[in-house]
C-alpha cells in the first residue's frame, strides 16, 4: 500500500507536512516526502489528501473483551473474586475478540491495547498486549505476558473485608503482596542453584509465573488512586528491584517529585469518569500534564469500559488542554504507551521496520468534531469510513 498527500506525525522526531508511506505485507517499508508509485507494484494507492495521519493509537490500560460490553456479568471474567493471590491467572484465556467494543476501538483509529485482569484482588493476574482487530486471540497477541496486575486502596480491602477476609485494610494489602514476591524470590533462587549445580527441580506453577517479574522482562501493574497508595507500590517494587507501572495515578498531580525520584511511569485515567469513590477526590485532568512537567513519562489510559476506548483520543484532548499540551498529548496515545509496555519496537511510531498500524484522520484526533477516516492494522484497512459507516 501507498499512502500520499498525508499529514504524517511520526512520533518518532521527523513529521511531513506532505509526505508517503510504502507498506509491504505487514510492516512500514519507507517513510519519505516522495514515493514512487513503481515501487508499490500492485498494491493500493491512498491519496488522503492532506488528511493526519498517525500511528495507530494505544490504550495502555484496558479490560476490553474481558470485561464485555452488552452482556451484563455473563460478560465479566475480569476479577477472580474466591482468593485474593492468583498471579497463575492470564487474560489471554478470558478475552473474547468478539466483544463489540474491539469494533469501537477500531473505528476511532485505536489498533492496540494492554489488557487484562481487574483490580478486585491484590495480585490479579497477568496481562497481554494485543491488536484490536481479529477474531483469534492467539494471532491478535503482541506480548504475553506483559505485565502482573496488582492492585492497592479500596478495591481489594472491600471485596475481601467485607466478607471477612484478608485482605481488609491497606496494611494487609501490602504485607501480602510482600510475602507473595518473599517466596516468589525464593522460589526463583532455588531454581537458580539447582540449574546451576545440575539438579532436578519441581516447578511450581504458581511461582513460575513470577520469574519474568523478578528478572525485570515485564512490570508489575499496579492499580493506585490515592497518593499513599502510589507511594506504597512504589516502595514495594524498590524493596524487591522489580520494574512498576503506576496505572490510574489519580492523585499524581500531589506527588509529581516523589513519582519522577521513583524513575517509574504513570498511565493516567480514567479521568473522564465520576468521582465516585473516596479514592478519586482529586482525579483530574491536569495529572498528565503535572506528571510530564515533573519529568514523569506518562500514558493516557481510558480504562475501558469505565470509560469508551472510542474516548481515548479526547480524553488525551482534554489533557491536553489542561497542561498537557498538543505534542505530548498525541504522544500520551501513541509512542508513550508503546514504551511503557516494551513493545515500541513495533508499534507506537511511523518508522521503517514497524507494525503498519496507522490511522488517519480528517484533523487533529484529539478534537471533537475529527473524523477517523481510515484505520490500517498490519498493513489492511480494517475501517474506511465512507465504506463503513
Amino acid at each position: 500500500m501507498l499512502i500520499k498527500n498525508a499529514k504524517i506525525l511520526t512520533m518518532a522526531g521527523k513529521n511531513y507536512d506532505k509526505g508517503c508511506i510504502l507498506t509491504e505485507n505487514s510492516i512500514i517499508k519507507k517513510v519519505a516526502e516522495n514515493v514512487s508509485e513503481s515501487e508499490n507494484a500492485d498494491g493500493i494507492v491512498l491519496d488522503v489528501q492532506g488528511a493526519w495521519v498517525l500511528p495507530g493509537l494505544i490504550d495502555a490500560h484496558s479490560h476490553i473483551g474481558i470485561f464485555e460490553e452488552k452482556k451484563g456479568q455473563i460478560g465479566d471474567s475480569s476479577n477472580e473474586i474466591t482468593e485474593p493471590i492468583t498471579p497463575y491467572l492470564k487474560a489471554l484465556d478470558a478475552i473474547n475478540p468478539m466483544d463489540s467494543a474491539f469494533e469501537n476501538a477500531v473505528r476511532a483509529g485505536v489498533t492496540s491495547v494492554m489488557v487484562g485482569p481487574g483490580s478486585s484482588n491484590v495480585v490479579g493476574g497477568q496481562f497481554l498486549f494485543m491488536k484490536t482487530s481479529g477474531r483469534c486471540i492467539d494471532r491478535m497477541v503482541v506480548l504475553e505476558p506483559a505485565a502482573m496486575k496488582i492492585a492497592f486502596g479500596e478495591n481489594p480491602k472491600t471485596n475481601y473485608g467485607d466478607n471477612n477476609q484478608m485482605p481488609s485494610s491497606r496494611m494487609s494489602i501490602g504485607a501480602l503482596l510482600r510475602e507473595e514476591l518473599f517466596y516468589a524470590r525464593q522460589y526463583a533462587k532455588a531454581k537458580q542453584m539447582a540449574e546451576e549445580n545440575g539438579e532436578s527441580f519441581e516447578e511450581n506453577f504458581q511461582k513460575e509465573c513470577w520469574l519474568p517479574v523478578l528478572r525485570k522482562e515485564i512490570p508489575l501493574k499496579a492499580h493506585v488512586h490515592r497518593a499513599d497508595d502510589i507511594l506504597t507500590a512504589i516502595r514495594i517494587a524498590k524493596l524487591f528491584d522489580v520494574s512498576l507501572t503506576l496505572d490510574h495515578c489519580t492523585d499524581g498531580h500531589l506527588i509529581a517529585e516523589e513519582i519522577k525520584e521513583s524513575g517509574f511511569p504513570a498511565i493516567v485515567g480514567p479521568s473522564l469518569a465520576s468521582r465516585n469513590k473516596t479514592e478519586t477526590q482529586y482525579l483530574h485532568f491536569k495529572t498528565a500534564g503535572v506528571l510530564h512537567k515533573a519529568g514523569v513519562k506518562v500514558a493516557i489510559t481510558t480504562d475501558h469500559p469505565v470509560t469508551l476506548i472510542q474516548s481515548l483520543p479526547l480524553c488525551a484532548g482534554i489533557a491536553a488542554k489542561e497542561g498537557l499540551g498538543v505534542e505530548e498529548g498525541l504522544r500520551a496515545i501513541t509512542i508513550n504507551p508503546a514504551e511503557i509496555c516494551r513493545v515500541a519496537s513495533r508499534v507506537g511510531s511511523i518508522e521503517e521496520g514497524k507494525d503498519a498500524d496507522l490511522a488517519i484522520y480528517d484533523g487533529n484526533p484529539m478534537e471533537v468534531f475529527t473524523n477517523c477516516l481510515y484505520t490500517i492494522i498490519d498493513g489492511k484497512i480494517v475501517y474506511n469510513k465512507e465504506r463503513d459507516s
